[in-house]
């Protein structure tokens, strides 16, 4: 929880430099044109078409057509919310978090060396994949919808494994080696996911919800440097070979050693 909040903050104070601002506007702009026209000319259609499907239609047939009604709208709604937003987090992801990590990485992350690899292809592949799993969840879940409230706690919920598969992969994607990644998913998995969640519930507030894209990838590359940055300065993986020197044994000349180090701690 500390590494998420620790994120935030310094997400917010790093809005006070002019390039972080004029990278998130971009897809806020594109995002608030896309809400409008979607709106406009397909709300109706999405609808309809939803009231029309099982198991929506059965609620007609049990005459409780108004509650077939109002669930179509609420989904007709998400659907275009969500095609918005899909469409500003995989521009984020490809082109505002690489612009993002580079400023940063000059600026607040100087002693993180880029070890990784950073690839555009790497990074689309990702953020194509995330949204289709996305999508695949969503269409999965639709007939729990009518369970009171799901309507409202699952797309929250798949928001925020979006934004932890797409973000977090494209924000060490440069700086961390493979084992490098693998070790900080096995410990900070739940920071990413918490992280994404918090940004979920943002992203569904009016206008706010217009900049959580570039924002999410501010806020990821703050998380993804600096736990990065602590595994390499003080954290030791698991089965790691390292030498010390042994004191008390030999004098200041004393013999040097290996020994193994498991879960960080030497034996």
């Amino acid at each position: 929880m500390a590494d998420v909040l620790l994120a935030l903050a310094r997400s917010f104070a790093s809005l006070s430099r002019g390039g972080v601002w004029a990278a998130i506007l971009g897809p806020a702009i594109l995002a608030l044109l896309i809400w409008i026209v979607l709106a406009f000319a397909f709300l109706g259609v999405v609808i309809d078409w939803l009231a029309l499907q099982p198991p929506l239609s059965w609620l007609s047939g049990w005459g409780v057509a108004w509650l077939a009604h109002l669930l179509a709208a609420i989904g007709g709604w998400v659907v275009i919310l969500a095609a918005a937003y899909l469409t500003a987090v995989v521009i984020a992801a490809t082109v505002i978090l690489p612009l993002l990590l580079r400023l940063l990485a000059r600026s607040d992350y100087r002693d993180v060396a880029p070890l990784g690899r950073d690839s555009f292809i790497a990074s689309t592949v990702n953020s194509l994949v995330a949204v289709a799993g996305y999508l695949g969840g969503w269409l999965v879940t639709l007939p729990l919808w009518l369970i009171p409230g799901a309507a409202l706690i699952l797309p929250i919920m798949l928001l925020a494994w979006l934004n932890r598969r797409t973000f977090a992969f494209d924000a060490l994607a440069a700086h961390a080696t493979p084992a490098e990644w693998q070790e900080i998913k096995r410990r900070h998995g739940g920071s990413f996911y918490l992280l994404g969640l918090i940004l979920a519930f943002a992203a569904h507030v009016p206008l706010l919800g217009l900049f959580v894209p570039s924002f999410t990838a501010l806020a990821y590359v703050h998380l993804g440097l600096e736990v990065l940055r602590r595994l390499r300065r003080g954290a030791v993986m698991e089965g790691e070979v390292v030498n010390v020197t042994i004191e008390g044994s030999g004098g200041p000349d004393g013999p040097d050693g290996k020994v193994r180090v498991i879960q960080g701690e030497l034996l």
